[in-house]
This record gives C-alpha cells, sequence and structure tokens, in this order.
C-alpha cells in the first residue's frame, strides 16, 4: 500500500475530526444549526436561540464530545505504544486484561461504596479512577508476570494471560452484580458495555489533565519506541534502558487506560484498529503514528457516540456495542494476516 505523507494526513485528520465534532454538537432528538451551535459556545450571533437549546449544547453535548476526544485519544496512543513496546499488531489494552482490571476495580467500589453507603458524589470523582487505576495495575502486573519468560515478553503468552484475566474480571463484575441494589447495577452496566451518557464537566475536570498529561508522556518516548523497533539488543546498544522504559510506558498506558475506564466504561477495539490503521497508512515511526493516532482514536470515538446516541433514538445504544461491532471483524482480518505470513515463512 502506498504511504500517505504524514503532514497532509495530519491536516485530513483534522479537518475531519472538526467536522465530526460539529456533527456531534448538531445531532440528537434536538437537532441545531450551526448558527445556533456557535451562539451556545458564546460567540455574538443573533441566531434566536433559546435558553434550553443552549443548555443541551453547554450541558449535555460539548461534555460527551469533549470526552469522547479525551478517552478516544488516550485509547489510541495507548494502543499504539503497547504495540511498539511489544512489537506487535495486536497488543493491545483491552486484549491484555488492563480495561477488565480496571472496570473491576470501578465496579467493586460502585457496588461495595453503595452497600455501605461509603460512596458520596463527590467522593467518587477521586475514588472511581483511583479504584480503576488499582484494578488495571494488577492486571497488567500479572499478565507482564505471566508473559515474561526467560527475561523476554512473548507476546502470545501476554495475549493468553489477557484473554485469562479478562475471563476472571468478567466474572468478578457478575459476582458483584448479583449482589447490587437496583441503581448500583444499572451502573455497573454502564461500565460493562461502556458509554459517554455520564459525561460531565466535574469528571472531565479530573480526567482531563491525568489523560493529556498521560499522551504528552508517551509522544515524549516516540524515538525510544522506534529505536526499539530495530530491536531490544540495538535499541540498548543506542544507550537505552529497555526494561526501565517498559516499565515507565507501561506505567503510563495503565493510568490513560484506567482513567479512560472510570469515566466511560470499557470501550473495546479502539487501541487496535486505530493505530494499525495509521501504521498502514503512513509507516511505524512513531514521531507521527502517536500523534495521528491520539486524532484519528479522538475521531473514531466522537463518530461512535454520534452513532450510539442517533441509530436507536430516543434510545441509546453503548458505544462499547459499535467499537466493538467494528473492531471484532477487523481483529480477525489482522489474526488471518498473521496466519497467510506465517505459512509463507
Amino acid at each position: 500500500m502506498k504511504r500517505l505523507p504524514p503532514l497532509p494526513l495530519l491536516l485530513a485528520l483534522g479537518l475531519a475530526l472538526l467536522l465530526s465534532a460539529w456533527l456531534a454538537l448538531a445531532s440528537g432528538p434536538l437537532p441545531l444549526g450551526t448558527a445556533k451551535i456557535l451562539a451556545a459556545l458564546g460567540l455574538p450571533l443573533d441566531a434566536g436561540l433559546q435558553e434550553y437549546e443552549a443548555a443541551t449544547v453547554l450541558q449535555l453535548r460539548l461534555p460527551r464530545l469533549v470526552l469522547a476526544l479525551l478517552v478516544g485519544s488516550a485509547l489510541a496512543c495507548a494502543g499504539a505504544t503497547m504495540q511498539g513496546l511489544f512489537r506487535n499488531p495486536l497488543a493491545e489494552p483491552g486484549l491484555a486484561g488492563i480495561s477488565g482490571g480496571a472496570a473491576l476495580g470501578a465496579v467493586g467500589v460502585i457496588v461495595l461504596g453503595s452497600s455501605l453507603q461509603l460512596l458520596g458524589d463527590d467522593s467518587s470523582l477521586v475514588v472511581l479512577p483511583l479504584a480503576a487505576f488499582l484494578g488495571g495495575s494488577l492486571a497488567a502486573l500479572l499478565v507482564a508476570g505471566l508473559a515474561r519468560i526467560d527475561g523476554h515478553t512473548r507476546i502470545g503468552t501476554l495475549l493468553l494471560g489477557g484473554l485469562a484475566v479478562n475471563a476472571i474480571t468478567g466474572a468478578g463484575i457478575g459476582f458483584l452484580a448479583q449482589l447490587a441494589d437496583d441503581l448500583a447495577l444499572r451502573t455497573a452496566m454502564f461500565w460493562m458495555f461502556g458509554s459517554l451518557g455520564k459525561a460531565g464537566w466535574p469528571e472531565i475536570a479530573i480526567a482531563a489533565p491525568l489523560l493529556l498529561g498521560s499522551l504528552l508522556l508517551m509522544i515524549r518516548d516516540s524515538r525510544a519506541l522506534d529505536a526499539l523497533l530495530l530491536g531490544e539488543a540495538e535499541a540498548g546498544h543506542l544507550g537505552i534502558d529497555v526494561e526501565r522504559l517498559k516499565r515507565r510506558l507501561l506505567l503510563v498506558v495503565v493510568l490513560s487506560v484506567s482513567v479512560s475506564v472510570a469515566v466511560s466504561g470499557i470501550i473495546g477495539f479502539v487501541g487496535l484498529v486505530t493505530p494499525h490503521l495509521i501504521r498502514l497508512w503512513a509507516g511505524p515511526g512513531h514521531r507521527f503514528l502517536l500523534p495521528a493516532s491520539a486524532l484519528f482514536g479522538a475521531l473514531l470515538l466522537t463518530l461512535a457516540d454520534v452513532l450510539a446516541r442517533t441509530l436507536l433514538a430516543p434510545s441509546e445504544l453503548a458505544i462499547g456495542v459499535i467499537t466493538t461491532l467494528i473492531g471484532g471483524p477487523f481483529f480477525l482480518f489482522l489474526l488471518l494476516g498473521l496466519r497467510r505470513r506465517a505459512e509463507l515463512l
């Protein structure tokens, strides 16, 4: 496949992201025109904007859009980072068990906190991301420990360990759901299938610094990831502490995925599909791959949220259903491609 120039591709992704953002603000049970959207955002336009229309934009649609941009870019960049670390296109936070561990931690706090009446509205903004981070960290440590053989990380063992951890965390979430009251059960279902329906400015105020910080940290190590493409020994000869790099980036990936799960639930396959397509279009260099994946992930999740809100309106689909319908067949396509490649060798 012919490679695309990096700068035009970035510009195209940026333009597509702007169009998808407009679509997200305009679409819904209450359609809004461009003039009213701009007036709601503060531009001095005489668009006949009603108070309820401004509230729809500022309190409902804009928080969902901002959260979709943050979570989509974080998950895509985390997927690209994991694929670079393990030098395998099948590596992805969800498949490695991180998302499942983070969701189990969050659901545990929701159910037990509700039962013990310990989880208030204010404390949940801090406790849920912390519980998700601890759950994701434990899952990542377990899977990484299982996959490490003779000082090297085996990708096959990593994926099998991730499947096992996902099965265990799924069973744990199911068990906790049996203990939950009606409100906690509905909230737990939100974590299992993923949604941006609970997006609000307080949640964004907590999540945005953590997700943006993790994005910057991953992009900062793009040169080291490029060196790692040559092999661990070669990267070591270039002065890179490979094991320290792995630990640092894995911690950043766990942070970004855990915070994403804490505010949106489990949204699968964004970290698998997005970086792989960018790599096909523009090559494996991480200095371009990571920021382009962030833009494309934000675009993908924004469009998925629009579909989730409008396909069955006035009902709403879980956004995780949309991303899985896209990512599941793509994952099978990757597996078939790897199988054909192995047969040719």
